[in-house]
């Protein structure tokens, strides 16, 4: 499992990279829409491409799925699952919370899951099993790292619950739940925020596994409970909830009943 760690971090530094040297020179950067309306770019391609090359000249058995580039088989039951730019739409813009995102499925479980935010130079990861860890990234060092948990105590009423919710479309179902809860605005993907203990709930208000694969690991093995909106309690498409326990995302149901 350290190897398969280690390599998604290897993984997620190289994409990291390229997604970077795209960021810098945003101005030259065209932009397309795809099917669904969202955003895509040359660099979410590019950054996709050099996080495959990594994994399959480590692990040629395994079968990989990606945003961008689709599914691979695999022979081993093992499949990496990765969104190489989380948040085109902030990318393009110069906002610097978009991620890059990679996680490990063995077997129908996800077992690794990395969270890069690039242009904050931190980055995030979790071991089923192992706990959930946060750190700085200094070139191509991971530096400072600390393990992370979601917030203690008891669980606040709803009205008190800090929300955050991404993206910031799609949000006319969830009215309910924000005028209940204390919404706040995120410097961080708010299911991170959750883990490290910054907020209390977080709502995603749709995605894909890719979307989820990789902080839906994060947000259990820091203590925290991650349910879809559909009762399902492994990552797969629709809106999802992180929150800090399982108490407090049954009241975030609650006020969507």
């Amino acid at each position: 499992m350290a190897d398969d760690l280690n390599l998604a971090l290897e993984a997620a530094l190289a994409g990291s990279a390229v997604a970077l040297r795209h960021f810098a020179a945003l101005a030259e950067l065209p932009r397309e829409l795809k099917k669904d309306g969202s955003v895509v770019t040359a660099a979410d391609r590019a950054v996709e491409d050099r996080i495959r090359e990594v994994l399959t000249e480590a692990r040629p058995g395994d079968a990989i799925l990606g945003e961008e580039h689709g599914e691979t088989l695999g022979t081993e039951g093992r499949r990496w699952i990765i969104d190489p730019i989380d948040g085109t739409h902030l990318f393009v813009e110069g906002d610097d919370r978009w991620l890059v995102l990679i996680a490990l499925e063995d077997h129908g479980e996800i077992t690794v899951g990395v969270a890069a935010v690039p242009a904050q130079g931190r980055i995030w990861w979790a071991v089923r099993g192992g706990g959930a860890f946060e750190a700085v990234v200094r070139g191509t060092e991971i530096v400072d790292e600390q393990r992370i948990h979601v917030a203690d105590g008891p669980t606040p009423a709803l009205a008190d619950t800090r929300l955050g919710v991404v993206p910031h479309w799609g949000r006319e179902p969830f009215t309910a739940l924000f005028e209940a809860a204390d919404e706040r605005e995120w410097p961080l993907q708010p299911a991170l925020l959750v883990a490290r203990g910054d907020l209390d709930l977080s709502l995603q208000t749709g995605g894909q596994i890719w979307d989820f694969a990789a902080t839906s690991l994060i947000v259990t093995e820091a203590g925290g409970y991650y349910r879809g909106l559909d009762g399902r309690t492994v990552p797969g498409p629709g809106a999802a909830l992180s929150g800090r326990d399982a108490d407090v995302v049954a009241a975030a149901f609650g006020a969507l009943a």
